[in-house]
C-alpha cells in the first residue's frame, strides 16, 4: 500500500507527459487523484506495515499529513479540469500591468502535478532522515516548473527564487543530517541508523551537543521550505505567481511536508530528553513568523500575496502549538488540517477572481459579489474561516493553542499570539471586504461560474464548517496519536 501511494502518481505523471490529447490527460489527472484518495481511505481502515527495513512507515503523523495532501490534491485536480480548459492556448494579459504571456503546455502542468503528489507522499511515509531529505528536495524539483506555468518575467523570477532559496535551505538541512549522523556515531565505528525508530530507541546514546546543532540546522533548512520567517522570502512570490491550483497545493500540502521534517527531528529530541530545547526554538520562530505576516498583510495590494503571508502566519501558529507542548500539540495537528482546507479553498476562489478580473491588484477588483456571486460568498466564508472565526474549524484549533498557553501560565506568549491574530484579521478584512463590495468595473458583468470551478472550494468550505461543529472520532484518534508521538496530549 505504501508503495502504491508513491508509485501510482509517479507512473501517472510519466504517462501525462506522453499523452497528447488534452481531455484524456485531464481525465488521467482526476482518476489518479481519486485512486490516491481511495488508497488513503484503505490505509485508515487497515494501516499498512513498514517497508524497506523501517525506512518507509505510515505512522499516525504520516497518515495525517498524507491525508491532508490527498484531500487538497483531489480538490485541486477537479478544479484543474475547469482551469486548464479556460487557460489552454492563446496569450493572456494582466490588465494591471498590461503584460502579455503564454502558458506552458498542459502536459507540463498535469505531469508535474502528479510527480508533485508522488514526492509529497514519499515525504509523508519516509522514516529515514536521509530518505526524508531526498523526498523534500524532490518536491522542490517537481513543483518548480508549475510556478513558471505562466511564462512571463515575474513567474520566472518567482521560480528561480524558489529554487535558489529552497536549495540553500535544503543544503543546510543536509548539514543537519550530517550532524545527526555524528551525534549517532559511537567509538569503534559503530553508530545508530538514521531511521526514526532506531534514533528514538537509542536516544540515550546520542551526543547532546551534536544533536542540538543538528536540530538547529534542520529547523532552519526545512523551516525555509515551510515558510517560517525570516527564511520565508520565496513564499510570497511563488504563491502569488503560480497558477491558483498550484498555490493551493503549495500552501495546503507542501508546507506541511517541510513541517513534518521538523517534527521528525523533534521526536528524536524528545526521546533524548532535550525536547524543551526544540520547543523553545519553535516558539521563537513561530512568534517571529506571525509578526512578519501581520506586518506585510496590512495594506497588502495583491490578494494572492496576502494569502501567501497568511500562510506564513499559520506556519507560525503550527510552530507555536508544537513549541508549547501539552494539549497545544493536539491543537497544532488539528490546525494543520484546518489551515490546509481553508487555504486550499481561498486560493481556488482567488483563481476564479483572477480569471474574471485578470489582475491580482486589490485596487482594481471590486464588486466580486455581483460579478461572481458564488465565489463572492466563498471568498468571505474562506476569510472568516482562515482568520479563526466561529463556527469554522480554525477557531477550534486556534482556541485550543491559546488555552494551552494560558493553562501553562505563559500569558506573554498568549497576549502576543492574540494581538498578532487580531492584526492579521484587520489586514485581511480590509482587502477582502473592499474586493467583495462596491461596483464592478464597467466592462465586468455577472458571469456564469463552471461547476468544477466552484464545487471543490465549496466542498473544502463544508469540511471546514463541519470540523468546527464536530470532530469525527477516527480523526480525533489519529490527531491524539500524532500529538502523543510529539510529547503532547
Amino acid at each position: 500500500m505504501i508503495a502504491a501511494l508513491i508509485l501510482l502518481p509517479a507512473v501517472a505523471g510519466g504517462l501525462a507527459f506522453a499523452v497528447r490529447p488534452d481531455r484524456p490527460r485531464r481525465l488521467l489527472l482526476v482518476a489518479t487523484a481519486l485512486a490516491n484518495a481511495t488508497l488513503i481511505a484503505v490505509c485508515w481502515v487497515e494501516p499498512p506495515g513498514p517497508m524497506l527495513d523501517g525506512w518507509l512507515v505510515l505512522d499516525p503523523l504520516g497518515l495525517l499529513f498524507v491525508t491532508i495532501t490527498g484531500a487538497v490534491f483531489l480538490a485541486a485536480s477537479l478544479y484543474g479540469v475547469s482551469y486548464l480548459a479556460r487557460e489552454s492556448g492563446g496569450r493572456r494579459t494582466d490588465f494591471a500591468e498590461g503584460i502579455q504571456f503564454s502558458n506552458a503546455p498542459e502536459s507540463v502542468m498535469s505531469g508535474c502535478l502528479l510527480l508533485f503528489l508522488s514526492t509529497m507522499s514519499l515525504v509523508c511515509v519516509s522514516h529515514h532522515f536521509g530518505l526524508l531529505w531526498v523526498a523534500i528536495e524532490a518536491t522542490t524539483l517537481a513543483s518548480a516548473p508549475l510556478i513558471y506555468f505562466h511564462r512571463q518575467h515575474r513567474s520566472l523570477e518567482a521560480a528561480w527564487k524558489y529554487l535558489l532559496i529552497c536549495s540553500v535551505g535544503i543544503a543546510l538541512a543536509l548539514l543537519g543530517n550530517f550532524f545527526l549522523a555524528v551525534a549517532a556515531s559511537r567509538p569503534g565505528g559503530h553508530s545508530l541508523d538514521l531511521d526514526v525508530a532506531s534514533l528514538i530507541d537509542g536516544a540515550g546514546l546520542l551526543n547532546a551537543a551534536w544533536l542540538k546543532a543538528s536540530f538547529l540546522f534542520l529547523i532552519v533548512g526545512y523551516g525555509t521550505k515551510m515558510g517560517l520567517a525570516p527564511m520565508h522570502t520565496w513564499l510570497p512570490d511563488a504563491h502569488s505567481e503560480a497558477p491558483s491550483l498550484v498555490s493551493a497545493l503549495l500552501s495546503g500540502a507542501l508546507l506541511n511536508c517541510a513541517f513534518l521534517g521538523i517534527l521528525r527531528a523533534q521526536q528524536v529530541l524528545d526521546a533524548a530528553g532535550y525536547g524543551a530545547f526544540g520547543r523553545d526554538t519553535l516558539l521563537a520562530f513561530g512568534l517571529v513568523s506571525m509578526g512578519f505576516a501581520a506586518i506585510f498583510i496590512l495594506n497588502q495590494a495583491d490578494y494572492k500575496r496576502m494569502l501567501a503571508y497568511s500562510s506564513v502566519e499559520h506556519m507560525g501558529i503550527l510552530a507555536i502549538g508544537v513549541g508549547l507542548g501539552g494539549s497545544a500539540v493536539f491543537g497544532a495537528m488539528l490546525h494543520a488540517v484546518n489551515h490546509s482546507l481553508a487555504k486550499g479553498m481561498l486560493f481556488l476562489v482567488a483563481g476564479n477572481i483572477l480569471s474574471a478580473y485578470r489582475t491580482k491588484s486589490t485596487g482594481l477588483v471590486h464588486g466580486v459579489g455581483r460579478v461572481l456571486p458564488v465565489s463572492g460568498v466563498l471568498w468571505i466564508a474562506g476569510f472568516l474561516a482562515v482568520t479563526g472565526t466561529p463556527p469554522f474549524g480554525p477557531f477550534l484549533s486556534k482556541i485550543t493553542i491559546l488555552k494551552a498557553a494560558l493553562d501553562q501560565g505563559r500569558e506573554v506568549i498568549a497576549a502576543a499570539y492574540l494581538v498578532l491574530i487580531g492584526l492579521v484579521f484587520v489586514g485581511m478584512a480590509g482587502v477582502v471586504l473592499n474586493m467583495l463590495q462596491g461596483l464592478p468595473p464597467e466592462n465586468e458583468k455577472r458571469r456564469a461560474e463552471p461547476a468544477l470551478s466552484i464545487a471543490p472550494p465549496i466542498a473544502l468550505g463544508v469540511a471546514l464548517l463541519l470540523l468546527g461543529l464536530y470532530l469525527p472520532s477516527p480523526l480525533r484518534d489519529v490527531l491524539q496519536s500524532a500529538a502523543r508521538a510529539l510529547g503532547g496530549h
